[in-house]
């Protein structure tokens, strides 16, 4: 265990000292609660079930009984959930001789620092494992795949057939895979584009794509489809915890998508260690995150 003593901060005990730095950088907007919906927990951890729909209807002869259909058990999601922490030591003696108590101030807004931090990078890490199938979700596969099989038998996707860097071209077929989604059971849904989801090294070409009145990759004087439609009606959005530089991802207005859980919000705590009379600061916190339905997102890993 690391332990703050007066060796380990020698300068904060001289007099004229003008500046600690290094311990409040600013701080980006929340970005993770953009994408998933904040639940509160009450227990160990919380399950989803899917319920298969029914198919279409069929013919009635005159004479005969109706087609009677059946619903069935869909896949089952758990989110199982998870304590984080951090903390600091602090010596009696550094305590006693700091000459600059505003420090511990700033070391406790450093722990705040590092909860949000790890909640963005935990949240993101749901998008950056999208492709990869040792993390997958209820249905047995990874979030983004082409094989995302249904309970009453077939597949559907929700990746691009040929993986491709974000384009206006990509993101028009994107749109229109979109519209070939389907229940369990086949029949049509509307599921429909919120915001383009990328990381920093794709913004401007996003901005270039979605804000351009005209195709601005083209000498042709067309339209910006997307843009004069307002396929996705709230633009892109930049998450910083993305790694990356090429995968993109439509965010989808499908119900039940992703979802985080709070089991316990940040709690930050001081004790005593009676023994060594050190100052104990911690930070914890207690949540799980993931996805239930799979058509909450479109994407691509790059080409």
């Amino acid at each position: 265990m690391g332990i703050i003593n007066s060796s380990s901060f020698a300068k904060s005990l001289w007099p004229g000292l003008n500046k600690i730095y290094q311990t409040s950088y600013g701080e980006y907007e929340l970005e993770y609660p953009k994408i998933f919906e904040n639940n509160k927990s009450t227990r160990a951890f919380e399950e989803e079930i899917g319920i298969t729909g029914f198919g279409l209807a069929q013919v009635k002869t005159e004479g005969n009984s109706i087609s009677y259909d059946e619903q069935s058990q869909g896949y089952l999601k758990r989110y199982s959930h998870v304590t984080y922490g951090i903390g600091f030591v602090i010596t009696r003696e550094m305590y006693e001789d700091n000459l600059y108590p505003e420090i511990g101030l700033r070391r406790a807004k450093s722990l705040a620092f590092s909860m949000r931090q790890t909640k963005e990078i935990v949240h993101a890490n749901i998008l950056n494992r999208a492709f990869n199938s040792d993390y997958t979700g209820a249905d047995g596969v990874e979030l983004c795949s082409r094989v995302h099989p249904n309970k009453s038998g077939g597949t559907w996707a929700n990746e691009l057939e040929t993986a491709a860097d974000l384009s206006e071209a990509s993101l028009e077929q994107c749109c229109i895979d979109l519209s070939d989604f389907t229940t369990d059971r086949g029949l049509l849904i509307p599921v429909k584009p919120k915001m383009l989801l990328i990381p920093p090294e794709l913004e401007f070409e996003a901005a270039r794509i979605l804000k351009s009145v005209l195709q601005y990759d083209t000498a042709n004087n067309a339209i910006n489809a997307l843009k004069t439609i307002g396929k996705i009606p709230q633009g892109y959005v930049v998450n910083h915890y993305l790694t990356d530089a090429d995968a993109f991802f439509l965010v989808t207005d499908c119900p039940d998508g992703f979802k985080t859980f709070v089991r316990r919000s940040d709690e930050f705590d001081v004790d005593n260690d009676f023994a060594t009379e050190n100052a104990m600061y911690k930070a914890t916190c207690r949540f799980s995150c993931g996805w239930t339905d799979p058509r909450c997102v479109y994407g691509s890993p790059g080409a």
